[in-house]
């Protein structure tokens, strides 16, 4: 490969992380980013979809605690000495709760965003895959656990505000308003990084032997577990990245759109992730942020002409992709989709061009012997 179309794709997304910021209002911008980093949860569901075919339905479970690990600490960073969170007025609370109080450390707020996810998708997973549960009866787990998640949130009015959710557009990181145009550059840029880092490292896990396993193990899982290998170590160790990524997606999205909910934890929000990843292509990593981007976009601005017809056409995109694009964008495009558009229109096709032989000397000097042995 030549090296230009190899670094291409990267000098456009540094450029369009330069440009785009001086170019969309701030509104776009901050709507670009929510989607951008909806893109890193996409990658994990593809990571334990596409490639290790465990069709989870639970994720937003991980995207919500990764989201309500920084807006608990972001709460309390907006605070003055000895003052409480509102809310915690609004229900008699006096006292800051224990859990919340190890939330004003920054540096223990970063780690739990992707470890007590991590942590939480490991356990479930491992007891999940140590009794060979998988296909359809997986996907029902995941979405089982992710209704006892959002009815337990959404019960816990007294310690964590319950269905209002924990908003953090007042609070200030470094000293600058979360919710002010400057910010929300920085976040954008921040977000453009974690999500080209997450592409690396799904790259790098789904390439050598361990992506080979994944594979292994959505193809013939039986199979390999006869040549010796443990198929529950390895989807424990990449559902509980998943659910890493998942955290840092959901911490992400909240300080940009700048409310955590249990809305998040609702189960037509996991399954629009899949639906992102099935559009995008599944199996193709780039296709997840590809489709998580461009839905969502397409979410927004259909919802703001005609909000009533979005469900209407969101259904249509996935019936679309079942039927006719089984592979999704990505792969359709790879597979050659402007012949088949071509084909379909009846234009004629692009006359391939070959380099003339005739340009080539030792071809000339050949056709020279050859017609003068003739005369």
């Amino acid at each position: 490969m030549h090296p230009l179309r190899r670094w291409l794709p990267w000098l456009l997304v540094v450029a369009a992380a330069l440009l785009l910021p001086a170019v969309l209002p701030p509104f776009r911008l901050n709507l670009l980013g929510r989607f951008l980093s909806l893109g890193i949860v996409a990658l994990g569901i593809d990571l334990i979809w596409g490639f290790t075919g465990m069709l989870s339905l639970g994720q937003g479970i991980f995207f919500a605690l990764g989201g309500y690990a920084l807006g608990m600490h972001l709460q309390l960073t907006s605070l003055q000495p000895g003052q409480l969170p509102e809310f915690f007025g609004l229900y008699g609370v006096q006292e800051l709760p224990a859990f919340w109080q190890p939330f004003q450390s920054p540096t223990f707020t970063f780690f739990c965003i992707w470890v007590l996810p991590a942590l939480v998708a490991g356990v479930l997973g491992y007891l999940v895959f140590r009794n060979r549960i998988k296909g359809v009866y997986f996907s029902i787990l995941t979405q089982a656990a992710l209704l006892v998640f959002f009815n337990f949130f959404n019960g816990q009015q007294k310690l964590i505000n319950g269905t209002n959710g924990l908003k953090t557009d007042t609070a200030r990181i470094l000293g600058e308003l979360v919710g002010s145009d400057a910010m929300q550059r920085n976040l954008f840029w921040l977000t453009v990084v974690l999500v080209v880092a997450a592409w690396l490292l799904c790259r790098w896990l789904t390439r050598g032997r361990f992506g080979d396993a994944l594979i292994a193990i959505r193809d013939d899982e039986p199979r390999l577990r006869f040549t010796g290998y443990n198929p529950t170590a390895y989807k424990t160790v990449v559902f509980a990245i998943a659910g890493a990524m998942a955290g840092v997606s959901g911490a992400l999205y909240t300080v940009q759109s700048g409310i955590i909910s249990p809305q998040f934890m609702a189960v037509p929000f996991s399954i629009e992730m899949v639906i992102w990843v099935a559009v995008g292509g599944r199996g193709t990593l780039v296709g997840a942020v590809i489709g998580a981007v461009l839905i969502n976009y397409a979410k927004s601005l259909v919802s703001e002409q005609l909000p009533e017809t979005w469900l209407f056409i969101q259904g249509g995109l996935f019936l679309l992709v079942v039927t006719a694009l089984p592979d999704g964008l990505v792969g359709w495009w790879r597979q050659g989709g402007p012949r088949h558009i071509q084909a379909m229109l009846g234009w004629p096709p692009l006359a391939p061009t070959y380099p003339s032989l005739d340009l080539d000397p030792a071809v000339q000097a050949e056709k020279q012997d050859l017609q003068g042995g003739s005369r």
